[in-house]
């Protein structure tokens, strides 16, 4: 019985939990939007993520803590404002090295550098002419010997090694460029 009392209690409570958030949002979102685009300066495009994530704070709240909404909103909002900042701030700093790195100093993520230079000689292999990038690819890829390709392909061996010249010079070219 008492474990039932509790539970409608609760329900009690958090109920007017509830209504005093919608209360509180009622009352003072106009106020918030006002305040962090002319207070605070905030792109309009951000005020309403950061007015929503400021009540979300302010519903993980007792109630009875909210003794002067006005400030304890401003508050939040301010937090949340900064933190938007400081993020964007390290993300464009982690962007600038990235693109620094990558700009020839040699101190890019490994991982990065590897996936740029796969996706260019996907590039360069699919730009080649058939007839190179058959030789070429048995070549790189099968790791086939030039008799291997010749009887392959069923061409000589000096062709196999004709194509291939031309292939690593259409792909020297293609990389100055």
């Amino acid at each position: 019985m008492a474990d039932a009392e509790e539970h409608i209690g609760r329900q009690i409570v958090e109920a007017q939990h509830s209504a005093s958030m919608d209360d509180l949002f009622r009352l003072h979102a106009g106020w918030l939007r006002t305040f962090l685009l002319r207070r605070l300066r905030a792109q309009p495009a951000d005020v309403e993520d950061i007015v929503q994530d400021t009540y979300l704070r302010a519903a993980r709240q007792p109630t009875t803590v909210i003794v002067h909404p006005k400030a304890f909103l401003s508050q939040t909002a301010t937090n949340l404002f900064r933190d938007g900042k400081r993020r964007d701030s390290v993300r464009a700093r982690h962007r600038e090295s990235v693109a620094h790195a990558g700009a020839g100093t040699g101190s890019a993520p490994p991982g990065l550098l590897e996936q740029e230079a796969a996706l260019e000689l996907e590039r360069l292999i699919v730009a080649m002419p058939d007839t190179y990038r058959d030789v070429f690819a048995l070549s790189r890829f099968r790791h086939m010997t030039n008799a291997e390709i010749a009887a392959h392909l069923d061409i000589s061996v000096k062709t196999v090694e004709w194509r291939m010249g031309k292939a690593l010079a259409f792909c020297a070219s293609r990389l100055r460029d």
